[in-house]
């Protein structure tokens, strides 16, 4: 019994905690090898390469909306009011900035201003070309250093001595406001060409907090969720009997609707919808929201 109990120290204990759920990349392209590819076998010969490369392609695929390979990083933002997009970012799920309490405050795009190409003029207002004959830039466009310049305001002005009749009338209406700037939690836009985002100055030296998605193929040390495994193996076996010649249709429409169930079947697994938390969040639906 010491021995065991020692076995089971040194497992939890080592790196492999949360791991089981996953099957390696190196395993999944060697396992279609041997089930699928032989004689006998609907695929009889296929090089690894091509296999590993349709695997690569559908691990990519299901990533986005299936396995969902999300992940995230947090830093300081800088006086800058930039973050550097992470090397394997794809699109993000959501950007925000985190209190003293730790909790989220969501931030929402913004869609009125950017940080284009500043291209440098002479006092002729005529382009400047380098040595080699290509336009130089600027380091940031005059529209994002006017933007960072302009410090958010919350403080708000009940003085009305001055307004008109009009603007009396009209007094805490609110017309036309979208409903992305009806926050205070600051805003941010992405510059995918500079691979930056930037922020509003209200949440300088603030936690900021970026959750993206990510394509899987980015580490040498590719996993793949174990209920994905199966949609993986029909996904690349499509894909070799499609790019090949003289296959039959038949069978590439058969491994073409086996792909889609699989692919469906873990999307409903990875969904991972528990009833008891259905029902929690449930509960509040049926009280009323009074204006």
């Amino acid at each position: 019994m010491a021995l065991f109990k020692g076995t089971q120290q040194s497992y939890y204990e080592g790196s492999n905690q949360g791991n089981y759920q996953f099957v390696s990349f190196k395993d999944v392209v060697n396992q279609f090898m041997i089930v699928y590819v032989g004689e006998d076998k609907l695929i009889t010969k296929a090089r690894r390469t091509d296999v590993a490369f349709h695997a690569q392609r559908a691990l990519a695929e299901l990533s986005f909306d299936t396995i969902k390979s999300f992940k995230s990083q947090e830093i300081v933002l800088p006086p800058s009011l930039t973050m550097m997009l992470p090397h394997d970012y794809v699109n993000y799920t959501k950007v925000c900035w985190v209190d003293n309490n730790g909790i989220e405050k969501i931030m929402y795009p913004i869609k009125q201003t950017g940080n284009p190409s500043a291209l440098l003029q002479d006092s002729d207002y005529n382009y400047i070309f380098d040595s080699n004959g290509q336009l130089t830039l600027a380091e940031n466009s005059e529209s994002w250093k006017k933007y960072k310049a302009n410090v958010l305001n919350s403080s708000i002005n009940n003085d009305d001595s001055k307004d008109s009749e009009l603007e009396k009338s009209n007094s805490g209406g609110r017309y036309g406001i979208e409903p992305y700037n009806a926050q205070a939690n600051g805003g941010y836009f992405i510059s995918n060409d500079r691979g930056r985002i930037y922020f509003t100055s209200n949440v300088s030296d603030k936690v900021v907090t970026l959750h993206y998605i990510s394509d899987g193929i980015n580490t040498d040390d590719i996993k793949i969720h174990k209920f994905a495994e199966e949609a993986m193996y029909k996904y690349i076996a499509h894909a070799v009997l499609s790019t090949r010649i003289n296959t039959p249709e038949y069978l590439v429409r058969r491994f073409k609707k086996e792909r889609f169930a699989e692919i469906r079947k873990a999307k409903l697994r990875l969904f991972n919808l528990k009833s008891e938390e259905l029902a929690q969040a449930m509960r509040g639906k049926s009280k009323w929201i009074k204006h």
